[in-house]
């Protein structure tokens, strides 16, 4: 018995609603550039500086952390070329952090396009993560810039684990997005909870301390749901790519660090297939709650 084909019309034409899916985002990409334009004019209206913030608050957060937590606490002594190992973590956690904070707010955020205009809704999470990408890029620029003063020498297996680690992030951040999005429409409070998870996240990868420091002084179970976090095994490969280079590399990195990874991808694989089957069942009341 074959499945049921989809509904066509007389005139050759289907319904809006078989349209939908993040494989119609990627054959919309004319409308994809024009929603990410439009963010990012929104964004910067009126603004002097335009994209140049994308500068500047990283700048501003690598400042505060490093004199804070570097100079006043002494982590610069304890960590070899600390500005570097701090910094390496630092642009993949705003990736993420940016991606899931800015797509939980993409379809309320567009709310006048959902109830008058039918296109695929995946469209403005999406969009949120290009941008997001956008200002990923100066920050990125910014440590490679970095870690070549700091004596940096790319190797194969740094770059590869540095390309898992973006994935990990990339999807990730894209799945969570996803649900935040669908979830949003409903209970806007959740535009609250992931705006006190941007403060959490920072504290629970070792981008301002070795994680080491919980190894050693945390409980064994402690440790274990920590490096079960993908965005750890994440923000070490990226250490391990750009940072220990430089370094005289004994520093030691958490035990199965690629094997960890290659299981994060999945994860962050399976949280991007559970948020894109959340939002495509939620979808279908978007213009009734907007």
């Amino acid at each position: 018995m074959t499945a049921a084909a989809p509904r066509v019309a007389a005139d050759g034409l289907r319904p809006p609603e078989a349209d939908g899916g993040l494989a119609q985002v990627f054959r919309r990409r004319y409308l994809l550039r024009l929603l990410v334009r439009r963010e990012l004019k929104a964004r910067y209206k009126g603004s002097l500086l335009g994209l140049g913030w994308s500068y500047v608050r990283p700048a501003v957060h690598f400042t505060v952390y490093f004199y804070v937590i570097g100079v006043f606490m002494g982590m610069d002594r304890a960590v070899q070329h600390f500005p570097v190992y701090l910094f390496s973590g630092m642009v993949l956690v705003n990736l993420f952090t940016e991606t899931l904070h800015s797509c939980t707010r993409s379809v309320t955020g567009n709310a006048p396009l959902v109830k008058k205009v039918f296109l695929p809704r995946e469209l403005f999470p999406v969009a949120s993560l290009l941008v997001s990408l956008v200002h990923f890029l100066p920050g990125f620029g910014i440590l490679l810039a970095a870690s070549a003063a700091y004596g940096w020498r790319p190797t194969p297996a740094g770059l590869g684990g540095a390309v898992l680690a973006f994935a990990i992030v990339v999807v990730l951040g894209l799945g969570l997005g996803l649900m935040c999005a669908a979830v949003n429409v409903y209970f806007r409070d959740l535009e609250q909870v992931v705006d006190i998870l941007m403060i959490v996240i920072t504290w629970t990868v070792p981008m301002i301390y070795p994680w080491t420091h919980v190894r050693d002084q945390a409980p064994d179970w402690v440790l274990d749901a920590y490096l079960a976090n993908p965005l750890v095994s994440a923000v070490s490969l990226f250490q391990r790519a750009f940072w220990f280079p430089g370094t005289r590399q004994d520093f030691a990195f958490p035990p199965d660090l690629y094997a960890r990874a290659a299981v994060s991808l999945a994860v962050a694989a399976a949280v991007l297939a559970a948020g894109r089957l959340l939002f495509a069942r939620a979808q279908r009341r978007f213009a009734e709650e907007l």
